[in-house]
């Protein structure tokens, strides 16, 4: 096992930083490249939410790419994302004031501003569709939250009390798993009931998933056929065409060695990602002062 990427934050030749990228790639239920600790236990946070988007998929065959799309994002609260939850929400028969969330800094005082409004409005969507109760959906008792459990456990191939819970940033629950069992569930993904639509959904509104600076993005811009969602805490995870899933975690929890870590990553099984080899570091006049590179 070789060990974790190290990436370098480097200004004006100096390295300021250094991150360890624990990593690791599954098809067909094997390990086929890993760096690092493949064994490493953490939460999926919003890495979960393209499972969290197959029980919504299942109830309803209405909902179009761009309302599935947000179902999956975590989003930046440009207009078209906004706009989206907003039609999501109408699909539901719900309001802003069902969406239970909290306030998020730096954003209007509303819920729907939350970047993770467009998931909650797809649980409200299943609540609508499966004649469930919307007042306490976030919980853990509530049929949303025992049904994506379920799809974790289904798409990780583990048993569904094997998973260790903790409550999200925005309330729901969140289910820890090795970052092997993660890059498993993602190569899975397409292979599950519902599991292309969500696929299709990402892949055609990558815009609708995430923002412009984020390595999931950046990922589905660059790489034909792939998938990818990022998740608190420095996970990212993501599925190839051909069947290949991938998990990699930041052992400090940030995100922003993800863009080299995946181009050196997969640029040893084949995928050229050389836009993300490098990334910038800018200062507070989008001045570039140095930059994010893996350790030569």
């Amino acid at each position: 096992m070789a060990g974790p990427i190290e990436v370098e934050v480097r200004r004006n030749g100096v390295v300021e930083a250094v991150h360890h990228i624990h990593a690791v790639a599954v098809r067909a239920g094997a390990v086929v490249a890993e760096a690092g600790d493949a064994q490493l236990t953490c939460f999926m946070r919003s890495a979960s939410k393209p499972l969290q988007a197959l029980p919504l998929v299942r109830a309803r065959d209405d909902l179009p790419e761009d309302e599935l799309a947000i179902a999956c994002a975590s989003h930046h609260d440009r207009p078209e994302q906004v706009a989206a939850v907003r039609t999501l929400l109408a699909r539901a028969e719900a309001t802003e004031e069902d969406l239970e969330l909290g306030l998020q800094e730096a954003r209007p005082p509303q819920p729907i501003h939350n970047n993770c409004s467009g998931n909650h409005a797809g649980m409200l969507a299943l609540c609508r569709a499966r004649g469930w109760p919307t007042e306490g959906y976030r919980l853990p008792k509530h049929p949303v939250q025992l049904a994506c459990r379920d799809v974790h456990a289904e798409a990780a191939g583990v048993e569904p009390d094997e998973m260790p819970t903790g409550t999200d940033g925005c309330g729901i629950v969140t289910f820890a798993l090795t970052l092997e069992c993660m890059a498993h569930a993602y190569s899975r993904l397409e292979a599950l009931s519902g599991g292309e639509r969500v696929a299709a959904a990402m892949r055609a509104r990558p815009d609708l998933v995430g923002g412009p600076d984020g390595a999931d993005y950046l990922l589905m811009r660059g790489a034909p056929g792939w998938l990818a969602k990022g998740g608190a805490e420095g996970l990212v995870c993501a599925a190839g065409p051909d069947g290949l899933g991938v998990a990699l975690k930041a052992e400090d929890g940030g995100s922003r060695a993800h863009g080299p870590a995946l181009a050196a990553f997969l640029g040893g099984l084949g995928v050229d990602l050389i836009d993300l080899a490098e990334r910038p570091v800018l200062n507070t006049r989008g001045e570039r002062v140095g930059a994010i590179v893996t350790r030569s």
